[in-house]
């Protein structure tokens, strides 16, 4: 009787699956999210997306261009960055999507890319690239730990909630300085936005900015075609140099900033609703940062801005399917990275006011729930204020940019200030359970 249940309790032990196998969140897998597809894609998700997207290949890939022309990478160097981080990004949208049928949008980090152009100056590519695989360990190693969950569990709303409407806060901003800029163009955006929202509510709002936007654009001559020269450009691999002073110095905090983004987007999954696979999400991070390391692409990462317009409102009423937004959106990155030497150049010629105020205007549904989150409690004010005052400076010290030192100052803040808002959290987290 001992011997059998001995091998009952081996047998047991076998089948249980690995530890770090069982922090990874259940979704309701690939084949529902695969059935529910063609009902997600609705004229809502499919217009979110592919706004979501438009504002991805555009503005944000200009800052890699830029950033390789500025550290004098070559053509095919710039393309292999390019290629990379849209096509991983398109796939990491079609896995999480479709597994958790969430508007989780894979991409990679505007201030990670940032980070990665200022050291370009300093250390070759290949060094760059060795900092590149040391961040992406430490990104998954965080993800598989099942550490996440526990931070965001911990992290209060109200911080997390205003650190996400400060950072978003300047896509708004932004809006304005744009219609000073080009006034009819983004004028007629917002007029278009403004006729779906109230006469055709189940169009999304900013589909009619692009389409009242698109038309003034080409009325005012605003399309730039010239100096167009399409010509295509085959990626080139450079191979990694593993220096440790490079992977410290640039290693440690590429990671903190790409966690940063990632929980940027859990925030903005919070806010409209969803409860996020946080240590999925991280670990899908730092899975595709270790595939385009070699390729040349900085780490991959959860994209907030693009996450915040396939989440919201715009995207659909119902919140199990405004993931179709995701499939649009990376199907569109996918194709982007696949003919990036050609794609990079086409986009050159779109109005840089019209995509401004595209993501300003999609930004609004996110920013209320964002501030109601944040001030709706009467607990950690002070702690959400600094936050929301700290996300909007846009602040940068040592390279890691603002969503990090919102939460950080935030949390200071309130566990100086108002420690006794915590001992409240840690009881409602207690009655959850």
């Amino acid at each position: 009787m001992k011997l059998n249940s001995m091998q009952d309790k081996k047998v047991t032990l076998q089948n249980r699956p690995p530890r770090f196998l069982k922090v990874i969140e259940r979704g309701p897998g690939l084949g529902e999210g695969i059935r529910g597809l063609r009902d997600s894609l609705t004229v809502a998700s499919i217009g979110a997306g592919l706004v979501s997207a438009i504002f991805g290949v555009t503005g944000p890939a200009l800052i890699l261009v830029d950033g390789a022309a500025g550290a004098d990478l070559s053509q095919g160097q710039t393309v292999a960055w390019i290629s990379a981080v849209y096509l991983f990004g398109g796939l990491i949208s079609f896995v999480m999507g479709l597994y958790y049928k969430q508007p989780i949008v894979g991409a990679w980090s505007i201030p990670a890319a940032a980070l990665i152009a200022n050291n370009l100056q300093n250390y070759s590519l290949g060094e760059m690239i060795g900092a590149y695989f040391l961040a992406s360990i430490l990104v998954l190693a965080l993800g598989l730990s099942g550490w996440m969950n526990k931070i965001v569990r911990w992290l209060p709303m109200p911080i997390l909630m205003a650190m996400i409407g400060g950072v978003l806060m300047k896509y708004a901003i932004d809006t304005v300085d744009a219609a000073i800029a080009a006034p009819v163009i983004v004028g007629s955006a917002i007029v278009g936005f403004l006729l779906l929202s109230r006469f055709i509510k189940s169009i999304p709002g900013v589909v009619g900015a692009l389409i009242f936007g698109t038309i003034a654009a080409f009325a005012t001559g605003a399309f730039d075609r010239q100096g167009v020269d399409l010509e295509w450009v085959w990626p080139e691999i450079t191979a990694p140099e593993f220096d440790i002073v490079t992977m410290l110095a640039v290693g440690i905090p590429l990671a903190l900033v790409i966690q940063a983004e990632n929980t940027q987007s859990m925030g903005i999954l919070l806010a409209n609703g969803y409860k996020p696979p946080v240590n999925s999400i991280t670990t899908i991070s730092g899975i595709a940062s270790l595939i385009v390391a070699p390729l040349g692409g900085h780490n991959a990462s959860i994209a907030g801005p693009m996450t915040a317009i396939c989440g919201s409102r715009e995207a659909g009423e119902q919140l199990n399917k405004r993931y179709g937004s995701v499939i649009v959106n990376g199907a569109i990155f996918i194709a982007f990275g696949l003919f990036a030497s050609v794609a990079v150049v086409l986009i050159t010629v779109l109005p840089a006011e019209l995509i401004t105020a595209l993501a300003g205007l999609a930004m609004l549904t996110v920013l209320v729930s964002a501030f109601k989150g944040a001030f709706v409690d009467e607990t950690f004010k002070l702690g959400a204020l600094v936050a929301l005052v700290v996300g909007i400076s846009g602040i940068t010290l040592f390279g890691i940019s603002a969503p990090f030192w919102a939460l950080l100052f935030g949390l200071a803040t309130s566990l100086i200030l108002e420690q006794g808002d915590f001992s409240r959290k840690q009881d409602d987290i207690l009655v959850g359970e």
